[in-house]
């Protein structure tokens, strides 16, 4: 199997993932798996032109991307999955997608969230969702982009 980078940024694909993400980890393969996503030709198609050429871009929903996943051959290949929000992540997992690290970059603020780092604001839910994926094995860090030292999940403060 190649190497794979799993990430969470509700942006998917922008200029921190082409700019800093792909360079850095040598990425040949972006996948975007999100089921609206994956739904909608328009956003599809824009996300596809903006990234280079000579990487592959394959976007599904996470069910599909689930049980498909297993059966693609990734050897040698580097990719960068990338997740809109946990639940997604987390939804991939009981699926079948297992992940030894998980990185989250960018979870955006609103109602009922708590800052973790300023990137990254997660409610009750998407903590727990965490807590069971870290207990399982998973090593979840916090970091939006390569240069930026990584924020374990043990480290962040959990609201009461």
């Amino acid at each position: 199997m190649g190497s794979i980078l799993v990430r969470v940024d509700n942006r998917l694909v922008h200029g921190q993932i082409l700019e800093a993400w792909v360079p850095f980890f040598r990425a040949t393969s972006i996948v975007v798996v999100n089921d609206e996503v994956a739904g909608d030709l328009f956003r599809e198609s824009v996300i596809k032109m903006a990234i280079p050429s000579d990487i592959e871009v394959i976007v599904q929903g996470v069910e599909a991307f689930a049980k498909e996943f297993v059966k693609k051959k990734w050897t040698g290949k580097r990719a960068i999955v990338l997740f809109r929000d946990i639940h997604d992540a987390v939804s991939a997992w009981r699926l079948g997608f297992t992940f030894e690290k998980l990185n989250i970059g960018n979870v955006h603020n609103e109602e009922g969230r708590c800052c973790i780092t300023s990137s990254i604001f997660l409610n009750r839910d998407e903590i727990e969702e965490l807590t069971r994926l870290h207990d399982a094995g998973v090593r979840i860090v916090m970091q939006c982009i390569p240069r930026d030292k990584p924020v374990t999940y043990e480290a962040v403060p959990r609201p009461v």
